[in-house]
């Protein structure tokens, strides 16, 4: 199969947060002997792309508590053709005077949950950062300055994506340990859940929360299994920590990787450096360094 870099890696669902560009990093971590990735907070689904993209794993599980998502993630992989036109039928739907637009399929997407209309809303929002109410109704606004991601760049994504994972991926609806409860030693678990300090308020960035003892005592549960896994999940902006570290008695190991400008800060007229942590298994050999840059990472490299 061709080799991906991390530019190529079709990505039709742009979320904020997205591990897109932190993949080739954090697969540079990874075993080379995995049989069935899994990712269990789904997302934009980044990592289990560039795993399919590079031939990284034989079979994939995307999994996640939001309904819609893991529908729409079923459309474009099984029919995408759908996908791409209902996209474009709403894209086309703005003719650039009626500044309600945006509003009117959120409303829409409200009331029926239509996977194409999430689709839309998030391409369209402000810097792709959805919110959402404590009845799960989104509630971000429209990016005024953009029409979102146009129809022949959306075409090309979904049909990549579908291209990927069409016959090699299963698609699950629930709670993490749940959609990932069957993995086995050879496999290997990639959890991206929601940060402590960007869950939590009246305009939630995630569809559900995660407790953090339910996550801590799933964690456990996986060591006691020999399951393989690594986890993005508490870091810091500038001086803005998210939450404090995960317990030691879990024998994970931590690394700190250096991923760029922060865009939250950006949305909020700020500069400051992300800074993220990548929690390894015990069960995973430890890199000599702990400190990762982007710039350190090189595609040709992560596959000798």
């Amino acid at each position: 199969m061709k080799k991906y870099s991390m530019k190529s890696i079709p990505h039709p669902i742009p979320y904020q947060g997205s591990k897109r560009k932190l993949a080739p990093v954090i697969n540079s971590v990874m075993p080379r002997d995995i049989r069935c990735f899994y990712e269990p907070f789904a997302g934009s689904a980044a990592m289990t792309l560039f795993m399919a993209g590079n031939d990284a794993a034989e079979r994939f599980v995307v999994g996640d508590k939001f309904p819609t998502l893991i529908k729409l993630w079923e459309m474009i992989v099984e029919n995408p053709h759908h996908v791409i036109d209902e996209y474009a039928a709403i894209w086309k739907g703005f003719d650039g005077e009626n500044h309600n637009y945006f509003n009117d399929v959120r409303e829409r997407y409200n009331a029926t949950q239509d996977p194409v209309a999430l689709l839309y809303l998030v391409c369209r929002c402000v810097k792709n950062a959805v919110r959402f109410n404590a009845k799960g109704r989104f509630t971000q606004s429209a990016d005024k300055r953009r029409k979102g991601m146009a129809p022949e760049k959306m075409a090309i994504a979904v049909e990549g994506a579908s291209k990927l994972l069409k016959g090699r991926v299963e698609f699950r609806i629930g709670d993490w340990q749940v959609t990932s409860g069957d993995a086995e030693t050879q496999d290997f678990v990639y959890m991206d859940p929601p940060y402590l300090g960007t869950s939590i308020g009246k305009d939630k960035r995630y569809h559900e929360q995660l407790d953090r003892d339910s996550l801590v005592s799933g964690l456990a549960l996986l060591n006691t299994r020999d399951i393989r896994f690594a986890l993005s999940y508490d870091g810091m902006t500038g001086d803005k920590e998210y939450g404090p570290a995960l317990p030691e008695d879990l024998m994970m190991s931590r690394l700190l990787i250096n991923a760029g400008q922060s865009s939250q800060a950006t949305l909020n007229g700020l500069k400051a450096e992300t800074v993220e942590s990548l929690y390894l298994s015990s069960n995973l050999k430890t890199p000599a360094k702990t400190r990762l840059y982007l710039k350190d990472i090189h595609q040709e490299a992560l596959f000798s």
